[in-house]
């Protein structure tokens, strides 16, 4: 399967850890050429020169999702440097739980921005050059949340929903250029996601079921690799996968 990922120049955004940065070191060690975005420019640094030193080509550009202009400067960088785009992986996201009534309003429009716009932000980067070349590949992010509907979820769900929504509509418009898309919903995983919660009780008590249960952030790398490594005439459109014991 490394044979159809060896070459592959890949877009990652939240690349500077969790599933962003598992990923970018799985692909690299299967041949891909892998851009990283994040907000984090030394830790993305600390990545691509660990990725160089085993032998992988890896660069860096400092990206926050919310602004499209960023978004389009990661691309482009992509582009300059190694001659084209092959797969955007939009990593980036935010799980800042909390019921409706103690209006966290500023996390609401937080998650909408680096959730939802920042996946559509990495859309509009990639899909002109995608057209051009009549291929690529966009891989979104879900999660189970993005399948149901939770108490202090509403916002998150509703983000996530949204993802699936539009990856559909994506793959519907962009069949005629051979464009694949897929859309990954994970459950529990061992990354970051739990610490951005900041509502009383509800941070805690998720963060102690997530520790008891997560898979590594390795397990989307491998989900990442699968989708690409297939058969360009093959397109995978939704993986949801948790933990074996996640009850929901």
């Amino acid at each position: 399967m490394t044979e159809n990922i060896a070459g592959k120049v890949v877009v990652i955004t939240g690349a500077s850890s969790g599933m962003g940065e598992a990923t970018a070191r799985s692909l690299a060690e299967q041949g891909a050429k892998v851009v990283l975005g994040a907000r984090r420019a030394d830790r993305l640094e600390s990545i691509v020169a660990d990725i160089k030193a085993e032998g992988g080509e890896a660069i860096a550009k400092a990206t926050d999702v919310t602004k499209r202009e960023e978004v389009q400067a990661l691309v482009d960088t992509a582009k300059q440097t190694f001659g084209t785009v092959d797969v955007i992986f939009n990593n980036a996201g935010l799980m800042p739980l909390s019921m409706l009534a103690s209006q966290k309003v500023d996390e609401w429009e937080q998650m909408i921005d680096v959730n939802l716009k920042g996946t559509l932000y990495g859309i509009s980067a990639v899909l002109p050059i995608f057209q051009e070349q009549k291929s690529g590949q966009v891989i979104n992010v879900s999660s189970v949340y993005g399948h149901k509907t939770v108490p202090t979820g509403a916002v998150y769900c509703a983000t996530k929903y949204a993802v699936r929504s539009l990856s559909e509509g994506l793959r519907q418009e962009v069949k005629d250029y051979n464009v694949r898309v897929a859309v990954l919903s994970p459950g529990a995983v061992n990354t970051e996601l739990t610490s951005h919660i900041t509502e009383e009780g509800t941070g805690d008590q998720v963060r102690d079921f997530v520790k008891q249960i997560a898979i590594p952030a390795s397990t989307m790398a491998d989900m990442v690799s699968f989708a690409i490594s297939q058969p360009e005439n093959v397109d995978v459109n939704e993986i949801l996968f948790r933990p074996t014991v996640q009850p929901e």
